[in-house]
């Protein structure tokens, strides 16, 4: 049996996009904090700890809180937002990202009720989705994955919304099949899917060929979905140009001006 509500949803909008949920009476979806656009007079809004997913049933106040706490260390708000509609018709409630990008809708009960994504890629879900925090087990992963030791694991069997900069694409990986990729370029992936770190086999290359020293290497099987611009490689280069604006440009002929020593690094 189906844990999780199910909600009819529409996207709008391109490079900037908003989703639209409509539920039905009783019906409750959950976000972060500061998602919510717009939402009907029928709806209530409510902070709440967790995800009010049920799983903490049972644990008392103590382990409520210590479930809740653990999301402080994925860099996200002890409480999430609770949205039901109260009234007796169907009514929306609409959320949208926080800088431009797309929205991608996942059951993810299709993917064996399991998947990994970027800890500030999660946008909304039906209630019932479980979601929790995601160790990175190997170290290289956790000093030179972008997104260090934890992403969160979204678990259910319902719908899940993950906003993600520029484009997105899925990819399906064939058992074995290698695919190499920019640090802050992934956004999901399933559980089956290995995650890992290598560093670029030519050094010269890692240092001035402006891709960073390392690239994360996902093997197969399983599903993969990618952003062509990620916040934090937005952020830089806005970051780059007002510095750049403020100096007088001194530092644009020189080396370390073009490259960065971030870049050195990862871009991301």
């Amino acid at each position: 049996m189906r844990k999780a509500d199910e909600v009819d949803f529409t996207v709008f909008g391109d490079d900037m996009q908003f989703v639209e949920i409509q539920l039905d009476p009783t019906e409750s979806i959950i976000a972060e904090a500061g998602a919510m656009m717009y939402m009907d007079d029928s709806i209530k809004m409510d902070a709440i700890f967790g995800d009010g997913s049920g799983k903490d049933e049972g644990k008392g106040l103590m382990g409520k809180m210590l479930s809740a706490g653990k999301r402080v260390v994925t860099g996200e708000s002890l409480f999430m937002t609770e949205f039901s509609n109260m009234g007796n018709q169907r009514k929306a409630v609409a959320f949208a990202g926080p800088y431009p990008g797309k929205i991608i809708p996942v059951d993810i009960g299709d993917y064996g009720g399991e998947l990994i994504c970027q800890r500030d890629s999660f946008l909304c879900a039906a209630k019932g989705i479980s979601i929790e925090i995601a160790f990175q087990k190997k170290i290289g992963v956790g000093l030179f994955g972008g997104e260090g030791f934890i992403m969160q694991r979204l678990m259910g069997d319902g719908l899940a919304f993950i906003h993600a900069g520029g484009t997105i694409i899925k990819k399906e990986l064939q058992p074995g099949e290698t695919f190499k990729l920019d640090t802050g370029c992934l956004v999901a992936m399933t559980s089956t899917v290995d995650y890992d770190i290598q560093m670029q086999g030519n050094i010269k290359s890692a240092l001035f060929g402006g891709e960073g020293l390392f690239l994360a290497t996902l093997r197969g099987p399983g599903t993969i979905w990618l952003q062509s611009l990620p916040f934090s490689r937005l952020a830089n280069r806005i970051f780059s140009a007002g510095g750049r604006s403020k100096s007088g440009g001194k530092d644009e002929g020189s080396l370390i001006g073009n490259i960065g020593i971030g870049t050195l690094f990862g871009r991301d």
